[in-house]
């Protein structure tokens, strides 16, 4: 049986005091270098960010944008509201699932996300919302973990993904860039620099 929203809702309010702790060695490693590469690729002046957790991304937003950021997780929020007021970074935060979103249709000139999808229960259904949500030749942009097109890691990664979903709620075996192409965007592509397990995913309405 696969988790629902407020299975994983819970094991991120779980974990949200501890979050930036766990990754943060991945994080000064890797992840770091590609979050600023994804925001380089942000551009118009209504930015919705999906999936702000603890706010990662402060450091990565543009000056001149008005954001909002969501998140599922009322504790991730707590976090990421006391990083916003200590930063002094211009957001506005709510409480908002992705898979339905309450804003209107074409609202936002970009909308993005990192190593969101990887918990999203009905995938496909969250990025039709990203879909509606942004504007007619806005863009989505991505940066997600995927599962590996070696067919032995793949392997790994689809025997341990149903602890790593107990643990942490997140899936390690998601097919996002399949997922993506599934949706009616004008042209999905993916950077260059992409390796064969992250990938920054660029989609255009």
């Amino acid at each position: 049986m696969k988790p629902n929203s407020d299975a994983i809702k819970k094991r991120y309010d779980r974990i949200a005091p501890y979050f930036d702790g766990m990754e943060a060695v991945m994080e000064g490693l890797f992840f770091k270098s590609w979050r600023k590469r994804l925001w380089d690729k942000a551009d118009g002046h209504h930015i919705l960010e999906v999936g702000v957790g603890t706010g990662k991304n402060f450091d990565y937003y543009p000056k001149d944008a008005r954001i909002t950021g969501i998140d599922f997780s009322e504790k991730m929020l707590i976090e990421a509201r006391r990083k916003r007021d200590r930063k002094q970074v211009n957001v506005e935060l709510d409480l908002m699932d992705v898979q339905s979103l309450y804003f209107a249709d074409n609202s936002f000139d970009t909308v993005i996300a990192s190593f969101v999808f990887c918990s999203v229960p009905a995938p496909i259904k969250g990025l039709k919302e990203l879909y509606r949500v942004c504007k007619p030749g806005g863009q989505v942009l991505l940066l997600e973990h995927v599962l590996s097109s070696n067919t032995v890691i793949a392997g790994a990664m689809n025997l341990l993904n149903p602890l790593v979903v107990t643990l942490v709620g997140a899936n390690i075996n998601r097919q996002t860039v399949k997922n993506v192409q599934a949706c009616p965007f004008s042209s999905v592509r993916v950077d260059e620099h992409s390796s064969d397990i992250i990938k920054l995913i660029e989609a255009r309405k």
